[in-house]
């Protein structure tokens, strides 16, 4: 179709597509998949669900082989222009994504980049550096920077980067390892002795053939709204299918959305009650107003105690106490007065 993604969009809430988006966010299901329009899904899982709370983009995402295993790379195209939060989300969102599909193995998160010194990039991806190493997450380790050239090492299983970086090493590591194949076959089949030797190592050559195979990496992963949506290579088969299915079972077991929303709270720096409140929600599973209940309760207990004690100590926690403080002039932050 030569249809836009806002045209494909239009056609309507009776299509196979509108109506499957419709239905996790009625909850009737719990995740999307589709061949169809990667544009206009985009634009109508957008139309229809809610952000994360705290994520201000969602990005796509893809599994890549390494020489270890895998890797989750994002973001692939949704945003071609992101911001230091932006790519900090992206890691929390990544690493996340990786848990969820591995979860005996710990992430090693890097920004893609021109170099791996600190002073390489723009200013973009050397604050997102200085964030993620000053925000120490106990659910990924940042790992740094990595260069174009080092992708397929396997020392880093989340690489980040903006939409148009992201894009462009996919478009660069497909033209790749199609040129390779494709050169690799005319050596093995244009002379005699080429097709003695590839009889001799047909093992070998399978072997390499599946590693490349684009059908197993099928599935790029849309996060950052509250319903992940998979979307499989429109001209894939049933193999490259089924494994778009397999990406959103082990998505679905591994509780993506409440390992996002976990990651965001336990990175932030500052915590509201509110933040409490929802920590408590998600990984307690208590309701909201259980929860609000038992933080209220929590900090009267400590205000009784520092009111009479002066200083309040918890062994494995922390210690609260009374400070005095110097009188200093109020001042309106809208008019400075």
């Amino acid at each position: 179709s030569t249809d836009s993604p806002l045209e494909a969009a239009k056609r309507g809430k009776d299509t196979s597509m509108w109506l499957s988006i419709e239905s996790v966010k009625k909850k009737e299901s719990d995740i999307v998949i589709s061949a169809g329009n990667t544009g206009a899904l985009l634009v109508i899982a957008k139309l229809n669900l809610k952000m994360i709370e705290n994520i201000d983009k969602p990005a796509l995402s893809a599994l890549w082989p390494n020489k270890k295993g895998m890797s989750v790379v994002l973001d692939l195209g949704a945003n071609i222009e992101c911001s230091s939060k932006n790519l900090v989300d992206f890691s929390i969102m990544g690493a996340s994504l990786y848990k969820s599909l591995y979860p005996t193995e710990n992430p090693n998160v890097a920004l893609l980049n021109i170099g791996s010194e600190e002073l390489k990039g723009n200013e973009i991806i050397k604050e997102t550096f200085q964030k993620l190493n000053d925000k120490k997450s106990e659910n990924f380790n940042f790992a740094g920077y990595i260069e174009g050239n080092e992708l397929m090492n396997g020392t880093v299983n989340v690489i980040v980067s903006d939409g148009f970086t992201g894009n462009v090493a996919l478009k660069t590591a497909e033209g790749t390892a199609n040129f390779i194949t494709g050169e690799l076959k005319k050596a093995l089949s244009g002379t005699i002795l080429g097709k003695i030797s590839s009889l001799l190592n047909i093992s070998n050559l399978k072997k390499f053939k599946k590693r490349l195979d684009p059908r197993l990496y099928n599935g790029a992963i849309f996060i950052g709204l509250d319903t992940p949506v998979v979307k499989s290579h429109g001209g894939t088969d049933y193999i490259g299918f089924s494994n778009s299915l397999d990406v959103c079972n082990r998505i679905i077991k591994g509780n993506l959305i409440k390992k996002i929303n976990e990651n965001i709270w336990l990175m932030r720096i500052n915590l509201t009650k509110k933040d409490l409140v929802n920590l408590v929600y998600m990984q307690i599973g208590f309701s909201k107003q259980i929860s609000a209940n038992l933080i209220d309760e929590f900090f009267s207990l400590v205000i009784d105690n520092i009111r009479y004690k002066k200083k309040l100590k918890i062994s494995k926690f922390g210690t609260f106490s009374i400070r005095q403080k110097k009188e200093r002039i109020g001042r309106n932050p809208r008019t400075k007065e």
